[in-house]
């Protein structure tokens, strides 16, 4: 690629914005969406379940203390129960404790203050209170029961949150903290990610580039790693692969059309310039006539056998396979040469197996065979006058083999005989133009199948192999 063709250089701000509209980055935030409420849910979760199994013991002790001031006072009344809190009020790591007369007025308790509406609601609460010996205001806060007693005494139960606020305070530092590392290891990961991929797109764009600009050869990078960029670029190459055979054969068909078509052309338009300059009679017009049709029937012949392999190469006929008894196309193609081989002298022997079925083009599979069987009786004739055609089950696969005993094809030039207009030397005194096997090739590819040329001690042995399909597949 030329210095003018280059793109110009990204700044950062281009580079960053390029990698945030990413693929891989937006799916990174999208799992650090789920992954941060993922995380959320279960804190608060936890958090919650945390509050609630101390509020449970906070309640529990309540209920036993409450459950012994009762015991204490049903054995000896208010007065006894006034003795009890005191005693209990002094001990380190008690609970609240407070009685207060109907007006209000403290008489025993740890508790200080609390408010006036708190005493005047019997029942469980949560409510803030002030420590005895302590100033100011409520700083406290604590789960409550409230008790009215004879005389409109008040009795005050309770146990501090202190602890489960604390609770609460770590959790949330927890919480946030954790929060915080995931949203970070998140965006790290997402930045990581996408620049590693957007690496990887970078090449491979970079790559198309030079494709685009003419060089046909230049592949994508793979990493080896079995991702799916990976797969990515392999099916990419393959493409690339099949491109570069079809230009090459574009090229080919060009120059051989070019050379191979000019000596036909050529002596069609010798014979008419000779039929005006030479003919004297109606009769000799009329072979003149004739001779130039006979010349255009093979020259129609040679595009169609070009157009048709162009529309094989570019698998334009898949759309027309379906279920095909291989071995009755084989029988009726063989059939149909017997009297051929007969005058030429040639036994054509005929073998199949049952149930050969697979999904194939019956024109198209018969045409190949054609000029499988038609290649074998021009030039198979040998020391043994026998053309051997089989259709068998090979594996997975359905073989078809197509033997003679001919001169056979030296195994250097058997993969350029597959190509377009392609003919040996001791070929080119018999009629043909050279692109019978290249059609059976172009049948083959068509089919996913492979063609393979052996010897056959003499001769040659053409082997078809064609993969047979399952109904699943079929379907």
């Amino acid at each position: 690629m030329s210095a003018r063709t280059l793109p110009p250089p990204e700044n950062l701000p281009a580079r960053l914005g390029k990698l945030f509209r990413t693929t891989a980055f937006k799916l990174s935030l999208a799992y650090l969406v789920v992954f941060a409420a993922f995380a959320f849910f279960a804190l608060g979760y936890v958090a919650w379940n945390a509050r609630r199994v101390l509020d449970d013991q906070i309640v529990s002790t309540i209920d036993a203390e409450i459950n012994g001031l009762s015991e204490q006072y049903n054995a000896g009344g208010l007065r006894r129960l006034i003795a009890v809190v005191e005693r209990r009020s002094r001990e380190p790591g008690a609970s609240l404790y407070l009685v207060t007369t109907a007006a209000g007025e403290h008489v025993v308790g740890n508790v200080g203050e609390v408010p006036a509406r708190l005493l005047a609601s019997p029942g469980q609460t949560e409510a803030n209170y002030a420590r005895s010996g302590e100033g100011g205001g409520y700083d406290h806060r604590a789960i409550v029961r409230i008790f009215t007693l004879p005389g409109g005494f008040r009795l005050l139960v309770g146990r501090d949150v202190e602890e489960r606020d604390r609770l609460r305070a770590v959790i949330t530092r927890t919480f946030g903290s954790s929060l915080a590392l995931v949203v970070l290891l998140g965006v790290v990961g997402g930045w990581f990610v996408a620049r590693r991929v957007l690496k990887r797109v970078d090449d491979m764009t970079e790559t198309t580039r030079t494709i685009m600009a003419g060089d046909l050869d230049g592949r994508l990078r793979v990493a080896g790693n079995g991702d799916e960029l990976d797969r990515l670029a392999q099916n990419l190459n393959e493409m690339l692969e099949r491109i570069g055979e079809l230009m090459r054969g574009l090229r080919e068909v060009s120059d051989n059309i070019a050379h191979d078509l000019k000596t036909p052309l050529t002596r069609l338009r010798n014979r008419a310039d000779e039929a005006l300059r030479t003919a004297r009679t109606p009769e000799d017009l009329r072979a003149a006539i004739e001779s130039v049709i006979e010349e255009s029937d093979g020259l129609i012949r040679i595009f169609n056998a070009l157009l048709m392999i162009a529309r094989l190469e570019a698998r334009n006929a898949r759309e027309t396979l379906a279920p095909l008894d291989i071995g009755r196309t084989v029988q009726e193609v063989g059939e149909l040469y017997e009297a051929l081989a007969e005058e030429r002298g040639l036994v054509l022997a005929v073998r199949t197996e049952d149930g050969l079925v697979l999904d194939g083009n019956r024109e198209l599979i018969g045409q190949a065979l054609a000029n499988l069987i038609d290649n074998a009786i021009k030039y198979g004739a040998g020391g043994q006058p026998r053309i051997s055609v089989a259709a068998r089950r090979s594996g997975p696969d359905i073989a078809i083999t197509v033997a003679d005993h001919g001169p056979g094809i030296p195994e250097a030039d058997r993969a350029r005989v597959l190509d377009r207009f392609v003919r040996l030397e001791e070929a080119r005194t018999r009629p043909g133009f050279g692109l019978g096997l290249s059609l059976v090739a172009a049948v083959v590819r068509l089919h996913q199948g492979s063609i393979a040329l052996r010897d056959n001690d003499p001769g040659l042995a053409v082997v078809v192999t064609l993969p047979v399909r399952s109904e699943g597949e079929r379907a």
